[in-house]
């Protein structure tokens, strides 16, 4: 039939449906014929069915349905000639009447048929019978048609393949049956004549229907490949009849061919079907094939993919990488000399090369730290030839250098081996600012997850000379500012990232967070909020390291005062970015860890921390809220201190209660003088004077002052709330048995809430503080019904 131009869809499907009609009739009738022992007729009604694969109207879709139909059908046949052939009938006879049927096609489809029933006779030799066939079958050279005749020819010869590796028999044996040599050549026969009808797909027709030919022919592929497959089945053979005999085959045909399509497609094959113990002994003769393929070939998928094989190989239980191939060095040297041979290779391959590169290294050798630096050396020489320099992070270049640098990160879980690659660092500089962050990020997110310490200060000027994106400015750096969210969320990670920062000694230490500290400290104002104090409190835990090592070290003392100067230091640099309030509670926190650290000056230094503290609450915070929570912290400090001697403590105490009462609101100026009565009664020891602070008169006068002060909110509801706060207090001191805070004062203030309480408005707030007042009550009865030997007595308390 001529070649017509391609049907639509809707005629497919009727062209097709006709032909498998014709091919269910033309199969009874021949089932029918073999039925009633007529052969001849039999053979006719084959030959009638077979014909419908002579058409070219079917797309390679429906034609290759039509095939399977008609070769379900076929089966029959040849289960008959078996049959037949059991009974007596001569196959040879057979084999050369089948050859004069009318049209090739039907011819050549019986004669392979025939010609398998003949070689299980075993009348001829196998060697021979196989020639014929795959020599015959040059006659049909129609692109599609000859595909499928010659993968009839495969499939009906699967089982029938010579598979011995000896020494062919003697030339007088009367028949041969060959040994794997033939089957080889037999199967490279036929993939290079079906290689050579599929690249003549892509040459037939019009050029506007190129695309359609091109995803036709890869609805083919298979066919193609089924022969390699064949080939990797054979038993008999082994890794060096693949290197002699099978491998310059399959690699003569693909590369001759020319075709792209073909070539990855047969070279990706190649790397699936063979055993990867054969491409480890052929690793060199399969990447110069490589270098030969056509420049429209895309090279790397092919490398990767074989790259990618080897790497899983390695790591099977049963695989492993034998010690006289030197696996790595030969992959990097072929792959070299690869992308020197095809200089229009673009970057973003190369690139990527050199990812599975890393990953073979990293697989197969995860010990040899030099390989990984040897990729990324050859990485960074291809980049200084090309004069690539900051990369926009979108492209494809800058993405595969950072799947490059990645894949070291996740491996090596230490951050310190990153440090080992001599050019891991340099790689950096060709990235743009956004693609450096991404990097730097990554970098950190491991580092804190896997929680591996920084002991050197040389490293840690390495690592944050790395991340510099996230620690201070860059040149490069786009005008317009991060999102909010994003920004706090990073440099809360490099906050985090100081806590590794710890030297095997405490003086190495010290010098750890001074180069810390030079990074971090020019970061900007935005920065440092979040970066320098997590470096203060490392430094206040090791002022506590040097306290507990004071035996072993004679100079401990003077290295603590150095500490906190260095912790000033720190901290004032918040407090002139106007972190006020945050630079208030570190000078607190500074105060509290001078106390504890006990170094011969504690007190001069405490008192120094504790009055910059006042400054910034004085000059800095407005807000009254803030006062209030900043005077309450800074009275609570001030009290869980001891270090203070009589000289210091009063005007400090003088100092709070002052501040207290200047408060702008009265139920605030309430609470905090309240607070202040704590500074005249604690239970911490004041080494200074060797005493506990029991100052009741004291105590009393702040608690008066604080009724004084809610007796004047104008706020009913504020006014109650306030005295249940202040009888509370009250209670407290009477517990602890103070001499002023007498039954008397206690009855005057639960008959004045009482007297009050009940004339408040309904709310939410009101039964807030109704509860509280009760929750007060109950606390009393129950000290009042268990009196307990070391608490006051209840008995007079009027409930």
């Amino acid at each position: 039939m001529p070649v017509t131009a391609a049907a639509s869809q809707e005629d497919q499907e009727k062209l097709l449906d006709e032909a498998i009609q014709v091919v269910k009739s033309q199969s009874f009738q021949m089932k029918r014929c073999m039925d009633k022992g007529k052969l001849m007729d039999g053979l006719k009604h084959a030959s009638n069915m077979l014909s419908e694969l002579r058409t070219s109207m079917l797309s390679p879709k429906s034609y290759y349905e039509l095939y399977m139909a008609i070769s379900d059908e076929v089966r029959h046949l040849e289960l008959f000639l078996v049959d037949e052939f059991q009974k007596g009938r001569k196959v040879a006879d057979l084999y050369e009447l089948v050859q004069y049927a009318g049209n090739i096609v039907p011819r050549l489809y019986l004669l392979i048929t025939v010609g398998a029933v003949y070689i299980k006779a075993n009348e001829a030799s196998r060697r021979d019978i196989l020639k014929d066939l795959v020599e015959m079958c040059r006659g049909v050279q129609h692109p599609l048609r000859g595909l499928f005749l010659r993968n009839y020819l495969l499939q009906s010869t699967r089982n029938m393949l010579p598979d011995t590796g000896e020494e062919e028999p003697v030339a007088d044996s009367e028949h041969q049956d060959g040994t794997v040599k033939d089957s080889i050549s037999f199967v490279l026969l036929n993939f290079a004549e079906m290689n050579k009808l599929w690249v003549r797909i892509q040459h037939q027709g019009h050029t506007r229907d190129r695309e359609k030919r091109e995803r036709e022919r890869q609805e083919l592929r298979i066919l193609v490949g089924t022969n390699l497959v064949r080939l990797s089945q054979l038993d008999g053979v082994n890794v060096d009849t693949y290197r002699k005999n099978v491998l310059p085959g399959v690699f003569e045909q693909i590369v001759s061919c020319r075709d792209p399509i073909a070539q990855e497609y047969l070279m990706e094959c190649v790397i699936q079907v063979f055993p990867d113990e054969f491409h480890l002994r052929t690793l060199s003769s399969f990447l110069h094939a490589c270098a030969d393929l056509h420049e429209r070939v895309n090279i790397k998928n092919i490398i990767i993919s074989l790259i990618d094989r080897l790497a899983l190989f390695a790591n099977r239980e049963d695989g492993g990488i034998p010690s006289d191939i030197r696996l790595f060095d030969v992959m990097s040297e072929q792959v070299s000399s690869v992308v020197q041979a095809r200089g229009e290779m673009p970057t973003e391959d190369i690139v990527s090369l050199q990812v599975s590169l890393i990953n073979l290294a990293l697989k197969c050798y995860p010990d040899r730290v030099d390989y990984v630096d040897k990729v990324l050396q050859y990485t960074s020489e291809i980049f200084s030839k090309l004069d690539i320099s900051h990369m926009d992070k979108n492209n494809a270049v800058s993405k595969e250098l950072t799947r490059l640098l990645k894949i070291p990160v996740d491996s090596y879980s230490n951050i310190l081996t990153l440090l080992q690659l001599e050019y891991f660092v340099p790689l950096f500089k060709y990235f743009d600012f956004g693609s450096r962050k991404e990097m730097s990020l990554y970098l950190i997110t491991n580092a804190v997850e896997s929680a591996v310490t920084i002991p050197t200060q040389e490293q840690v000027d390495s690592v944050l000379n790395l991340v510099s994106a996230l620690v201070c400015d860059q040149e490069d750096q786009p005008s317009e500012s991060d999102d909010p969210e994003d920004f706090i969320e990073e440099q809360s990670l490099m906050g985090k990232f100081v806590t590794l920062l710890k030297g095997d000694s405490p003086d190495q230490q010290y010098l750890i967070l001074n180069t810390a500290r030079k990074h971090f400290g020019s970061g900007g104002e935005k920065r440092i909020k979040f970066t320098l104090p997590p470096i203060v409190f490392s430094a206040f835990q090791l002022a506590y390291q040097y306290r507990d090592a004071q035996e072993e070290d004679d100079k401990w003392d003077k290295k603590c005062q150095k500490i906190f100067q260095f912790c000033h230091q720190t901290i004032a640099a918040l407090a002139k970015a106007e972190y006020a309030e945050l630079s208030l509670r570190l000078f607190l926190q500074g105060a509290l860890a001078a106390d504890q650290a006990g170094f011969s000056n504690a007190e001069t230094v405490a008192y120094e921390f504790m009055s910059q503290a006042f400054a910034l609450y004085e000059d800095e915070i407005s807000d009254s809220k803030a006062q209030l929570a900043a005077i309450t912290l800074l009275i609570s400090t001030f009290e869980k201190m001891s270090c203070f001697g009589e000289e210091n403590h009063e005007p400090l105490r003088t100092q709070c209660a002052l501040a207290a009462s200047k408060l702008l609101k009265k139920p605030d100026q309430c609470r905090a003088v309240v607070v202040c009565s704590h500074l005249f009664w604690s239970g911490k020891s004041r080494e200074a004077d060797g005493g506990e602070c029991r100052d009741s008169k004291r105590v009393t006068e702040c608690l008066k002052k604080a009724l004084r002060i809610a007796s004047q909110c104008m706020d009913s509801t504020i006014q109650v709330q306030l005295f249940v706060e202040v009888l509370n207090r009250y209670l407290y001191y009477f517990e602890k048995k103070a001499d002023t805070v007498t039954v008397t004062v206690v009855n005057q203030l639960l008959e004045k809430i009482r007297e009050v309480l009940p004339g408040l408005e309904g709310t939410d707030e009101t039964e807030l503080i109704r509860k509280h007042f009760e929750n007060t009550v109950a606390h009393l009865l129950i000290k009042k019904e268990s009196p307990d030997e070391d608490s006051p007595s209840y008995e007079e308390i009027k409930i």
